[in-house]
């Protein structure tokens, strides 16, 4: 996983395919606003596991995430272990 700054995306790889998820910063915390992965990764888990290497990414830089987007807030919601990364005024 890459934080693409220049497209205020975070990108993951797999198999010569993207996925990819849309932010806009905001100091500290990271609001997620689209998820989306190409459609030969659909169907894959390659966006769960993007999700998962952004929930580990802003553990080790110690920022925070706001979902936006419906498969990020859907994410946090089957993933309760990854909480400690949502800012605390927002609710999933």
């Amino acid at each position: 996983m890459i934080d693409n700054s220049a497209e205020n995306r975070f990108e993951l790889r797999e198999n010569g395919h993207l996925a990819w998820a849309e932010y806009r910063r905001q100091g500290g915390v990271y609001q997620l606003t689209h998820v989306e992965a190409e459609p030969p990764l659909r169907g894959t888990g390659a966006a769960g596991r993007l999700m998962q290497q952004i929930v580990d990414h802003a553990r080790a830089n110690r920022f925070t995430l706001r979902p936006h987007c419906s498969y990020a807030r859907a994410w946090f919601v089957r993933h309760a272990e990854t909480h400690d990364v949502i800012e605390q005024e927002g609710t999933v």
